[in-house]
């Protein structure tokens, strides 16, 4: 059964709606977080071994260049928080179909903004090869 907006929810359930939207809000923070952290430490290991490359400091040939390591932490970063977005875009989604609940998600705009500060730091690497 499918609850319209000209039908009221009971106390309980509307409580239960707001439950379950802050757990999917979290959610979201907790992938905005990871995504930002694996984005700045894949930045901050490109950035690191520049500054030893312009101290002329030799950096060892291994199977990965601090470059290509870099990229790859944040592009998982971005990847990541791309597919956590469109989970939640998702979630949201059905809960708006089945309870009619129609909020901004402050976790939505978040995700966004460090989306955006990823694709600056790949663009940033990648440029800079």
């Amino acid at each position: 059964m499918t609850a319209t907006s000209a039908t009221p929810l009971d106390a309980g359930t509307r409580l239960a709606v707001d439950r379950t939207w802050l757990s999917h809000e979290r959610t979201l923070m907790s992938w905005v977080r990871t995504s930002g952290s694996l984005i700045s430490f894949g930045f901050t290991i490109y950035k690191f071994f520049q500054f030893e490359a312009e101290r002329a400091a030799p950096v060892g040939a291994g199977l990965l260049s601090p470059r290509q390591f870099a990229m790859i932490m944040i592009g998982i970063g971005l990847v990541a928080l791309l597919l956590a977005t469109i989970q939640h875009r998702q979630s949201m989604k059905v809960l708006r179909a089945e309870f009619g609940t129609s909020r901004r998600s402050v976790a939505a705009v978040v995700a966004a903004i460090v989306s955006v500060m990823g694709l600056v730091a790949l663009v940033a690497t990648l440029l800079r090869g």
